[in-house]
């Protein structure tokens, strides 16, 4: 081979040594590049799975004390119950007293409220799982991709948090309204029973026995009554306390008298219990059945007894309690219960 040749050859592969020397520098630069974009791709997968895990640990957290107030729920409705059958019993209620009445309503909302949004808390806590899981078994990126757009991440992580929040104000409502309950005792619902009502007079006039004495005339006109279906325990609350009110309006009276009279048609049954006490002046009989009003002297009356025997008869046995009274003549308290087809 010439020197020319041997020249140009030598030439020609120092040109292509410095192309591939070019070509080495881009590579590397490329891998360098390609390693620092992997660097920062493993940095955030590595934050996300930090947060995802702080937030599977949360809803956790969240899921079990849901699932407690719930059961507290639960629980608290029962104590409704509960103390329903209490207010009959007795009536030993102070301010608390005048809430039975729309404390079902009012811890039913946020109960309906804590529930709705439960079923949306549990859809963002399995959403939520999904991608942890995705994270957790190296997925590719493009399937977690898509699984945060399929899940609608950002949204979900704004409003699972609204819903918490929600649910705790639910929470803290019903944890105030439990609170005024725990006051309450607890006592058996009374059971429907088929009774004879006269026998129910009977007794509670026997028990009355003390306080009617010898100076108190108590007249029975007692009608052919058939036997009724009714909360025997609550009629009695009834009976006692519309007589122990006759007893109360006989004092100071000369010649005290209970008149007691039944009677019964197709369509129901009558019962009128008539005092010839003191009476009850015009413009208060219209408020004799709201809760705590009495006319009592204050420390001798709670004003829930006639409000108790209203709801008895009305509200329990679908009955009706009226009254009719004249000044310094007597009162006459009329019961009506409607009798079964």
């Amino acid at each position: 081979m010439e020197l020319t040749e041997l020249q140009d050859r030598i030439q020609q592969l120092e040109k292509e040594n410095r192309i591939l020397q070019k070509k080495l520098q881009r590579s590397q630069a490329s891998r360098i590049e390609l390693e620092l974009i992997n660097d920062r791709k493993e940095a955030l997968l590595r934050t996300t799975i930090e947060d995802l895990q702080a937030s599977r640990t949360t809803i956790q957290n969240n899921h079990e004390k849901l699932q407690h107030q719930a059961q507290e729920l639960e629980r608290t409705l029962s104590e409704l119950k509960w103390t329903q059958a209490q207010l009959v019993q007795s009536e030993k209620m102070s301010g608390l007293g005048q809430l039975v009445a729309g404390v079902a309503h009012e811890i039913n909302n946020p109960i309906n409220f804590i529930y709705g949004n439960l079923l949306h808390a549990r859809q963002y806590a399995h959403s939520l799982m999904q991608l942890i899981q995705a994270y957790q078994s190296q997925a590719p990126i493009d399937e977690i991709n898509t699984l945060i757009e399929d899940i609608d991440l950002p949204f979900v992580l704004e409003d699972f948090l609204h819903v918490l929040r929600s649910m705790q104000t639910g929470a803290e409502r019903i944890e105030e309204i439990v609170g005024l309950l725990r006051t309450f005792s607890r006592l058996d619902e009374a059971e429907l029973k088929v009774v004879d009502l006269h026998e129910g007079l009977d007794s509670t006039l026997m028990i009355l026995g003390s306080r009617l004495n010898s100076k108190i005339e108590v007249i029975k006109h007692y009608g052919e009554l058939p036997k009724i279906e009714c909360y025997a325990s609550a009629f009695n609350q009834v009976l006692l306390n519309l007589l122990s009110n006759a007893i109360d309006a006989l004092k100071h009276r000369d010649h005290p008298k209970i008149m007691i009279r039944t009677s019964a048609t197709p369509h129901q049954i009558q019962i009128e219990i008539t005092d010839n006490g003191i009476g009850i002046p015009q413009h208060l009989q219209a408020k004799i059945f709201d809760p705590f009003f009495t006319t009592k002297p204050i420390g001798q009356g709670t004003g829930l007894g006639l409000s108790i025997a209203y709801q008895i008869i009305t509200e329990q046995h679908h009955g009706r309690l009226q009254c009719e009274s004249v000044v310094n003549q007597g009162t006459t308290f009329w019961i009506e219960l409607p009798l079964s087809d």
